[in-house]
């Protein structure tokens, strides 16, 4: 196994973490500044205001894109067990 193939391989769980984590945060982040800009309209400076509706937005995120997170996660793994031979067989 070279150096090409490990940086290979980081670089593409790298770019799987951030797309599989991307909907989740997106989501969460969209919904925190939309309670940001009520709570600067109507001066309301409540802490847990901004935690039930944040929390709420992520579980229905992950009910939405779980399927497709797990696919992409279970296919990914497939194809690091399909690899594994060729980059043993290389060193």
């Amino acid at each position: 196994m070279s150096d090409a193939d490990v940086t290979h391989i980081a670089l593409q769980t790298m770019l799987l973490a951030a797309k599989v984590s991307a909907p989740i945060l997106l989501t969460a982040l969209l919904v925190g500044f939309a309670i940001s800009l009520f709570q600067a309209a109507t001066q309301i400076q409540e802490q847990t205001l901004s935690f039930v509706p944040k929390m709420i937005a992520v579980a229905v995120a992950l009910l939405v894109t779980g399927n497709w997170v797990l696919h992409e996660m279970v296919s990914f793994t497939h194809h690091l067990f399909e690899l594994l031979p060729a980059l043993l067989g290389r060193s």
